[in-house]
């Protein structure tokens, strides 16, 4: 559930909606709502995706680090 916490948060902090970060990441905004939500979980290469759209790294994305 971490990771989909961390989605959101980034994503208001960063003033993004979720169809953008759909944009940015190349999936569809009900994909964003679904890891958002933990309704599934991201794949390897979506996670590396949305740390770059989000601006953090993947450790942070995934709780492994907090910063």
């Amino acid at each position: 559930m971490k990771v989909a916490q961390r989605i959101k948060e980034l994503r208001i902090e960063r003033r993004l909606t979720q169809v953008q970060l759909a944009k940015s990441v190349g999936c569809s905004q009900p994909m964003v709502v679904m890891w958002e939500n933990g309704k599934c979980e991201p794949t390897a290469s979506a996670i590396v995706k949305l740390a770059q759209a989000l601006n953090c790294t993947t450790d942070y994305l995934l709780g492994v680090s907090d910063l």
